[in-house]
């Protein structure tokens, strides 16, 4: 059974097999904004077994992880619901907070040699880049995608994949910044807390990104492709098809 998964996306695997984003995680491996890469190509890149990561995956499928969903069966709606939710007021808590440990972290242990150094300016610029984003996805593409403006949904849903990219790029950033999310020995409480926070971050912020490329966007990509007449229908082809 695992060796059918190595050639599959990391997308198509994340949405399709309850906790694989745990394994993906657990294994550095990109399934959001890489998530058309096949896990075979995206395991080897990292220097990863990609047979023990298909055969974790095999054995989720023969015992799926308890409480996740399938969102590939849900409709547009729904999906984006779940998202302004989930994540959109999540992102808005957690970045005043974690800018507020990572600038008290900066100024109190500015002479350690772990100090992580620019990562409270980092995050601020990180936060702004994602309030700009989720509000135009907010005010410009859910609104058409819950009306099923098909033709006008190419431009836009091209937008949010190279902004997801950049994201992605600000998140490795901050990783870096932040010491590999390791807290040096006898870091104090806030600095564990600032790294903890950071980890949930990630993998928060990650997981938006997977729901909206891989599971949101494919969907309406199916969808403007039969809808758009035929003179126009490169736009869809061409503007996602490099990009998780």
């Amino acid at each position: 059974m695992s060796e059918l998964l190595l050639d599959r996306p990391l997308g198509d695997l994340a949405s399709a097999i309850p906790g694989a984003t745990a394994v993906f995680h657990r294994h550095h491996l990109d399934f959001c904004c890489g998530g058309r890469q096949s896990l075979r190509a995206a395991a080897a890149g990292r220097g990863e077994d990609p047979a023990a990561v298909a055969a974790e995956l095999a054995e989720l499928q023969r015992q799926p992880a308890a409480g996740e969903r399938d969102w590939r069966q849900a409709r547009a709606g729904e999906l984006i619901d779940h998202i302004l939710v989930r994540f959109h007021e999540r992102h808005r808590a957690q970045l005043p907070e974690l800018i507020r440990l990572a600038n008290k972290v900066e100024t109190v242990h500015a002479d350690s040699a772990d100090c992580p150094r620019g990562l409270t300016n980092h995050l601020e610029a990180m936060q702004q880049d994602l309030l700009n984003h989720m509000l135009k996805e907010e005010q410009i593409l859910f609104p058409l995608l819950r009306h099923g403006s098909a033709a006008f949904v190419p431009g836009p849903i091209a937008m949010m994949r190279d902004e997801h990219d950049l994201h992605g790029a600000a998140l490795a950033r901050m990783v870096e910044l932040a010491g590999g999310l390791t807290p040096p020995e006898g870091a104090c409480t806030t600095w564990r807390a600032l790294i903890a926070g950071l980890q949930v971050l990630r993998e928060d912020l990650m997981q938006h990104i997977h729901l909206e490329n891989n599971v949101l966007f494919e969907g309406q990509t199916v969808e403007v492709a039969s809808a758009v007449p035929a003179r126009q229908s490169g736009c869809c082809g061409s503007c996602g098809g490099g990009r998780g």
